[in-house]
């Protein structure tokens, strides 16, 4: 990869790992399914005005819409809501490429190799010690929420890779207008009419940052670049970057919330970053030694 490349890919990765913090900082004011919708309302408008609709069957758009902005976003903002700080979010989201490749086995035949299965058991290893955190910065309905999370991600791989298109930039702008209307729902019968009513009165400069942020350098430009990166080099050259995401992560939730890091958490992250690296690489290495027998 180019160096100038590897610099935006870096730059990625740390707006996404970044983001769980800035989510964080939206909770403080709006309810976490309005917080969510108000993203994904910007993602959609007005570029689906400008933007011409993707040439995929309409049931990838709006199952990945309902997927990736409530089952994804919306769930992972209300576990950061219940407890689950913003650097622990980060770090158990990457379970949804364990979730994925189990996925890819059940729907599309996909074959699960020795070293993915090796990688999620070392995964599951560092999440139980996640578990184990008692510092405040994980609670347990957090930690299921962003699990669930987690599953509509690897669902939402899986949306993407049967509709095979190729224009992933427009596809989620044209997803990200079925997102909002359900948030909105859900925020109403979960705290009724007074996440609308004052609604401007919550609305703060902090609540405006947060949503602006996760809209343009999160979503629209975080993904678009992403996906150009992988049009331009192998995923193998690419997705290695998407490592520093929880690292990032867990970074500016110490920065800005001064969430403690102690031995578990750092043992439960070079774990979990272990998994992932096997689950890339493992079966390259695995072939390699085999060869050298």
């Amino acid at each position: 990869m180019k160096k100038n490349d590897l610099i935006l890919a870096v730059l990625v990765t740390f707006i996404w790992g970044i983001n769980f913090s800035v989510i964080k900082l939206g909770l403080a004011s709006l309810d976490p399914f309005i917080l969510s919708g108000l993203r994904f309302l910007f993602c959609a408008i007005p570029l689906v005005f400008f933007i011409k609709r993707p040439q995929v069957h309409l049931k990838y758009i709006i199952s990945y819409g309902l997927l990736f902005g409530v089952g994804l976003w919306g769930i992972v903002s209300l576990g950061i809501y219940f407890g689950i700080s913003a650097g622990m979010a980060s770090l158990v989201l990457q379970m949804s490429i364990f979730f994925t490749v189990i996925l890819a086995s059940i729907m599309l035949n996909e074959t699960i190799d020795i070293s993915k299965k090796l990688a999620f058991a070392i995964a599951l290893l560092g999440l139980t010690l996640i578990i184990t955190v008692t510092d405040g910065s994980v609670t347990i309905i957090g930690l299921i929420l962003v699990l669930i999370a987690a599953v509509s991600m690897s669902f939402t791989n899986i949306i993407i890779k049967k509709a095979g298109t190729k224009n992933v930039f427009s596809f989620m702008v044209w997803a990200s207008l079925f997102s909002p209307i359900p948030l909105f729902i859900l925020g109403y019968i979960t705290q009724g009419n007074i996440v609308f009513t004052d609604f401007f009165e919550n609305l703060d400069n902090i609540a405006i940052f947060s949503i602006v942020f996760q809209v343009y350098p999160t979503t629209l430009f975080g993904y678009w670049i992403w996906n150009s990166l992988l049009h331009k080099y192998p995923a193998s050259s690419v997705a290695p970057t998407a490592l520093l995401v929880p690292i990032f992560g867990l970074l500016g939730s110490y920065l800005i919330f001064g969430e403690e890091i102690g031995f578990i958490k750092i043992l439960a992250s070079f774990i979990i970053i272990s998994a992932l690296i096997v689950n890339l690489y493992g079966n390259r290495i695995f072939i390699k030694n085999y060869e050298g027998v």
